[in-house]
């Protein structure tokens, strides 16, 4: 078991890598320079993109030399129980354009369980970390998920609404959006930060890879809410992925299956597995 001081280490050296990552990309936001690459899977990488992932992996490297790093960039390196996440930019697409939610993203995963997260939003300022036991934090104050107690009472936020049809999503989507109480694009990382710190309620993604949302198991977990895929599980290998409150989980749920009638038949609050 690691130990709170270990965490706490851990969780300092991610939050100070991701902003000096983040800083490195501002030197590069908005200045009408760059020039970005289609990757195999036809999604955009830059150079900031890569000088960050060598910035992360140099820090790593120098504080932690037996860990192992996996990197949107430039993949695995190394093989051990503990395994920093990276993810130099999540949001390529809104960097490129000038948007300001595009984020830095590292997480720690320790004997398969992520312990460690921080998102860097480098155009905002604004930092939102957590590690398990140590409480979930932005820019320095004590996060927590909304109080809402139902789904009409909040909002919902998403990526790519095409996305949802593309993975046999639509369906639910659509119940989703029509019980909340308003819907917006806030998208990638950051509207799943936007759950963890009380501003909005529910945000979905129906394709997620591990290097985007690795910080946000802890974060989501430590301010009281729930990250994981569709059906209740915390992690993020499952492909997809959705931030709510512990409170909203059942709701959501019984909307993502269908089953949105109280009574007898109710589906109970699933068991978060880690």
């Amino acid at each position: 078991m690691v130990s709170s001081v270990n965490l706490r280490e851990y969780l300092d050296f991610a939050a100070q890598t991701a902003y000096e990552a983040g800083r490195l990309t501002l030197g590069y936001f908005r200045t009408g320079v760059m020039r970005p690459e289609l990757k195999p899977d036809d999604t955009p990488v830059t150079v900031a993109d890569r000088e960050a992932e060598r910035l992360i992996r140099a820090r790593i490297g120098a504080r932690y030399p037996g860990h192992a790093v996996v990197g949107e960039e430039y993949g695995l390196e190394g093989d051990s129980s503990h395994r920093w996440i990276v993810d130099p930019i999540d949001g390529t697409k809104a960097f490129v354009r000038g948007v300001p939610l595009y984020g830095v993203l590292i997480g720690l995963e320790i004997e398969g369980t992520c312990e460690v997260g921080a998102a860097y939003f480098p155009a905002l300022d604004e930092m939102v970390y957590a590690a398990a036991g140590e409480g979930c934090y932005c820019n320095g104050r004590r996060s927590r998920v909304s109080r809402a107690q139902t789904l009409e009472r909040g909002i919902l936020s998403f990526t790519d609404a095409s996305s949802f049809e593309e993975h046999n999503r639509e369906a639910a989507f659509r119940r989703l959006v029509q019980t909340a109480g308003a819907s917006r694009g806030w998208s990638d990382a950051y509207g799943h930060a936007l759950v963890a710190t009380g501003r909005i309620e529910l945000m979905l993604d129906a394709v997620m890879n591990p290097w985007d949302c690795a910080p946000f198991p802890p974060i989501l977990r430590e301010a009281g809410g729930y990250f994981g895929d569709w059906s209740g599980n915390e992690t993020i290998y499952a492909n997809e992925a959705l931030s709510t409150t512990r409170a909203l989980l059942p709701e959501v749920r019984r909307l993502i299956e269908g089953t949105q009638t109280r009574g007898a038949g109710e589906i109970p609050h699933p068991e978060i597995k880690s």
